[in-house]
């Protein structure tokens, strides 16, 4: 006979054996009891904890031959032939591929007739959240009135995506996670019962790794169960998972407290050597120095004691460190680990992670592991860290100059002189308050097309300074250089905002700076600002108006060129009025 994966095989056929909902067993088999059932329930909860279970063992037990009873018998030919899946009226539905509103509508054109099998027609809709709005409300007024012979049954893993008038209509039950402790009980019965050796460190490990579920623990064990020879040892499942053993961690996290930086690389080459994940080991160490904070924070909580095999041992290391420097140490880590998503090369992140970590603890006083110093985290002299600290400062200084004379100056274009004519027309969008005119007519000149020439070298360094930041700049697009300045322009505001922080924006003017050789400010616009102010541009003509001296007097002496312009400013606004030449 064909091999039956553990999970299908012990799968609860009884409330009895719905392992670690309690609360929700003992609920249900006392309505069963007092004949107090409902028309509608809700299970929800996360995977793996017994919903479509116990929604099938429900089922069962309202039609038990022998019943109802707190418990189906198992035995009589309705019990049979449901839990074989056999019943035309238990009806196990996926909502995951059946969420339309036909579906629903067929549902609720049969409900209406009786049961032709059993005694009670059970409907159980399994992720009933990814239900349609119109399927939902198709459902609605049969889940608020059904036939005295229809029982549903919602099972959902996001009960926050449900209708609170579908919520409003059913009795609702909150599965919870199952303990470390009921899991490692079960999966000890289930061993002994299937004849299978296994230490306790690995059960533990099995428990621990399937973080609540139950049928995810029966699923690892199953593969370990084929994967070792003899007895399934905590080996054999850091093999299957690419997990790493806590003594070596602590080997790891020993060298990080004598800061010996070779000995930690070697220990990262060897776990990469043997197929681990650079992505697996820093969130397996990032849980292992959440394990070392809260066993110095909370040493006696049941949150840690149920998690952690040997708490003596993690104690003593835990002794090494301050509650700050393990704090700073899971900062490094989370930051090394965000950025692995964008990284090429995950296993030089985590050596980087580990150097700083390894020079980011030196001394005591709480002081953070992370440092945003140049030198990867390592402390400084004092007379080193001022002078690195007012260097830092000039910078901000002359950045924040450099925003307030973009934001209130506009483009760096050069001051016309004044001339005898004056010419007015329609000015651009200044929603950014950036004076395009001399941008638009440096967009197709020699300064924008050497800086497109160059713009792929710019994307590729800002990448290599800093992975984040190109992800936001990569989406804008190079409009205009003038003098100085560079502008980009951008479809998305969240990408612009993003560049504009004032750390990503010094990256890019420090890459700008190197790759055109002197340095450049960057500005960003909109890119429906810019192409509205291009098309106005293109399509508008100037209308040319001239100042001349009042007819009705026709020996009076022009004005000043200077006074012309002055009126011509009060009459159309600084904004509107262009200065050129005769």
């Amino acid at each position: 006979m064909a091999h039956i994966a553990l999970y299908r095989t012990w799968r609860s056929q009884t409330f009895r054996d719905v392992v670690g909902q309690t609360h929700i067993t003992q609920t249900l088999q006392n309505s069963l009891r007092e004949n107090r059932l409902t028309h509608a329930y809700l299970f929800n909860g996360p995977r793996g904890t017994g919903k479509t279970s116990t929604a099938k063992i429900l089922a069962k037990a309202v039609n038990c031959l022998n019943g109802p009873a707190e418990e189906p018998c198992n035995a009589c030919s309705a019990c049979e032939r449901i839990t074989e899946g056999a019943v035309m009226d238990v009806v196990e539905i996926d909502a995951a591929s059946n969420r339309g509103v036909e579906e629903i509508r067929d549902i609720r054109d049969k409900v209406k007739y009786a049961p032709t099998e059993v005694r009670q027609k059970v409907y159980i809709i399994d992720e009933v959240h990814m239900l349609t709005t119109e399927a939902f409300n198709a459902l609605l007024k049969t889940l608020e009135e059904p036939p005295a012979h229809v029982m549903f049954v919602l099972a959902t893993t996001e009960p926050h995506k449900i209708p609170a008038t579908i919520i409003s209509r059913c009795q609702r039950f909150d599965f919870r996670r199952v303990s470390m402790d009921d899991q490692v009980q079960r999966l000890q019965y289930i061993c002994d019962q299937e004849g299978i050796s296994i230490s306790e460190e690995a059960l533990h490990y099995i428990a621990r790794l399937s973080d609540g579920g139950m049928r995810d623990a029966l699923s690892l064990l199953d593969q370990a169960t084929s994967f070792a020879t003899g007895e399934v040892q905590l080996s054999d499942i850091l093999s299957i998972t690419g997990g790493v053993a806590s003594d070596q961690f602590k080997k790891l996290v020993l060298y990080i407290k004598d800061k010996n930086l070779g000995a930690a690389l070697e220990l990262i080459d060897t776990f990469m050597q043997e197929g681990k994940s650079a992505d697996k080991c820093i969130e397996n160490l990032i849980n292992y120095f959440r394990d070392l904070l809260m066993v110095r924070m909370v040493p006696n909580s049941p949150v840690i004691t149920e998690r952690v095999f040997d708490m003596r041992e993690l104690s003593e290391i835990a002794s090494h460190f301050t509650p700050a420097e393990m704090m700073g140490m899971i900062e490094t880590l989370n930051h090394y680990q965000s950025e692995m998503k964008y990284s090429v090369q995950p296993q030089t992140l985590l050596e980087i992670s580990i150097m700083k970590m390894c020079g980011g603890h030196r001394g005591g006083g709480g002081q953070a592991a992370v440092s945003s110093s140049a030198d990867a985290g390592q402390r400084m002299p004092q007379g080193d860290l001022m002078a690195q600290m007012t260097q830092r400062l000039k910078q901000l200084e002359e950045q924040i100059a450099g925003l307030v004379k973009s934001g209130v100056t506009g483009a760096a274009v050069p001051q016309a002189k004044p001339a005898a004519k004056i010419m007015s027309a329609s000015a651009p969008s200044k929603k950014s308050g950036i004076k395009l005119d001399g941008y638009l007519k440096a967009s197709e000149g020699p300064e924008t097309k050497a800086g497109l020439m160059k713009w792929s070298q710019v994307l590729g360094l800002v990448k290599e300074r800093k992975i984040t930041v190109h992800a936001w700049f990569v989406n804008g697009d190079l409009v205009s250089v003038l003098d100085d300045v560079v502008l980009v322009a951008f479809k998305n505001d969240m990408h612009r905002n993003t560049t504009e922080k004032p750390e990503n924006k010094l990256i890019i003017e420090q890459v700008l700076a190197s790759v055109f050789g002197k340095p450049m400010r960057l500005l960003t616009i909109m890119r429906k600002e810019w192409d509205d102010a291009k098309n106005e541009a293109t399509s508008s003509t100037p209308e040319v108006m001239e100042l001349v001296a009042d007819e009705g007097h026709p020996g009076a002496a022009a004005p000043p060129k200077e006074e012309w312009i002055s009126e011509a400013i009060q009459l159309f606004g600084e904004e509107l009025v262009t200065i050129k030449e005769d």
